[in-house]
């Protein structure tokens, strides 16, 4: 079989016109230089070169190779030129997102990224709750995240504050109300929203005001639990930003929680984070 080491040995020995400065050339022996010439013509099945006295002449199957031979190793040096000419990719962004972050919020930074011009760093996106988020990034597993801050935390660019509602079909005959009454909501079926990071207060909040609602779906799946909500199959509570086409969110006496979302960088992936300009591209998108 025909392969590079044969074209080269070939071309060394044209352009030197002889088989010890070939040799010399290629840092290998003469005879196996020589050996290599022979295997050549073995699988052309024709000599490519008539060794003469004083002098090395190629044959007109020598002269037919030489054409595609100087091609082909041109070919082989461009295409080595331009794979180490070519830029280092940049190293992906690892970025934490929690469910409850609107999925349109997502799909945007998402968008974003891929808009880039190749100089930008690729991103990868994992979704999980808070707590597991916090930590792969201590473990350095991630390179930031996106996430409700606690408190009074520091530390943290906050992109996002917002209250929590009641999400409605837009078709909910509650749906044009500035304020509901929790008892108001006794005879509606329920979409339990699992990945709520205030599940536990919500329930408290309800049976509280001696409200138990039928519950059509527990579900940590934020977009199916919309899309009921969308449909008219129950009604949920969440953080305004959730509502989406189809729905509406309408607040709810009495229930004044809220939450911030910041994003959180890893120590010492400042640099990358600057880089890929995360920060101004949240501060357009969420």
């Amino acid at each position: 079989m025909l392969n590079r080491r044969h074209l080269r040995q070939f071309l060394a020995l044209v352009d030197t016109g002889s088989f010890t400065a070939a040799a010399n050339q290629l840092h290998v022996s003469q005879p196996t230089l020589s050996a290599g010439i022979a295997e050549l013509e073995r699988t052309l099945g024709a000599p490519v070169i008539l060794r003469e006295r004083r002098a090395l002449r190629l044959t007109e199957a020598g002269n037919r190779l030489l054409i595609h031979a100087r091609a082909i190793e041109r070919e082989f040096g461009l295409a080595e030129r331009g794979v180490f000419a070519a830029p280092t990719p940049a190293p992906p962004l690892r970025l934490g997102v929690i469910p409850s972050l609107a999925t349109r919020m997502v799909a945007a930074i998402a968008a974003r990224f891929a808009e880039g011009d190749g100089a930008r760093a690729r991103l990868t996106l994992t979704e999980a709750p808070d707590a597991e988020l916090r930590r792969r990034l201590a473990e350095h597993r991630l390179d930031a995240v996106l996430t409700t801050l606690h408190g009074a935390e520091t530390g943290a660019d906050v992109l996002l504050e917002e209250g929590y509602a009641m999400i409605l079909s837009a078709a909910h005959r509650f749906a044009g109300r500035d304020l509901l009454l929790p008892e108001e909501l006794a005879g509606e079926t329920m979409i339990a929203r699992r990945s709520c990071e205030i599940l536990a207060e919500t329930s408290r909040f309800f049976t509280a005001r001696g409200v138990r609602p039928h519950f059509a779906l527990r579900s940590a799946n934020e977009d199916r639990c919309l899309a009921l909500v969308a449909a008219g199959a129950g009604v949920t509570t969440g953080p305004v930003s959730l509502a989406g086409p189809g729905t509406v969110a309408v607040p709810l006496q009495g229930y004044d929680y809220r939450r911030r979302i910041g994003l959180i960088v890893a120590s010492g992936q400042d640099d990358l984070i600057a880089a890929s300009s995360l920060r101004d591209m949240l501060r357009e998108v969420v």
